[in-house]
């Protein structure tokens, strides 16, 4: 399937450029337990393994097997679905700048950033990711897939549940107050 090989062709890009953009982070000066980490990490392989991966301890049910044949029109939304959430994040990243970090993080000289995408959500990576994820879970249209996606955006609200309380003690009131303005993941939602 053409569109296949571009999502897997739009995650190695995206896995590469989130790699080398991560050596510009500053210096961490707190950060999450290894423990909740490890929780958080072991949560996303899991979600990405469901979408991407041969699931073989599944039985050959339906949760292996596509909810439909897809067609030209699935498989196109579903690439749109992916470009648009890496662009999302890509942008997040960027305009987060050397505060971003793979980890829960407070970084040195650490600043609350409410422009670009973060007057939209207060994560706009993670809903960027969850686009993508959803986007390939579109595109094979494996019940487990959907699944992968759930998974990953439950590693997601664990995750960001501990980066908000690292936020409320750096800021105080100025982060309970953006919270109460903008929502976590979805605008206007959640």
């Amino acid at each position: 399937m053409f569109v296949a090989h571009w999502i897997t062709v739009l995650w190695d890009v995206w896995l590469a450029l989130w790699l080398l953009a991560a050596f510009t982070s500053k210096r961490t000066v707190q950060r999450q337990s290894q423990n909740s980490r490890l929780a958080q990490a072991a949560l996303m392989v899991f979600g990405f393994y469901l979408i991407f991966g041969p699931v073989r301890w599944i039985p050959a049910s339906g949760l292996k097997r596509a909810i439909f044949a897809a067609d030209d029109t699935t498989a196109w939304i579903g690439l749109a679905l992916v470009a648009a959430g890496m662009l999302f994040s890509f942008w997040a990243r960027a305009v987060i700048g050397r505060n971003w970090s793979g980890t829960v993080t407070l970084k040195e000289n650490h600043e609350l950033v409410k422009r670009g995408p973060y007057r939209l959500v207060r994560h706009p990576i993670y809903t960027g990711l969850l686009a993508a994820a959803a986007g390939t879970a579109v595109i094979y249209l494996r019940p487990m897939g959907f699944v992968g996606v759930l998974v990953i955006a439950v590693s997601f609200w664990y995750k960001l549940r501990t980066e908000e309380r690292f936020m409320v003690q750096q800021f105080g009131e100025e982060y309970e107050q953006y919270r109460m303005q903008v929502r976590a993941l979805i605008p206007f939602v959640l």
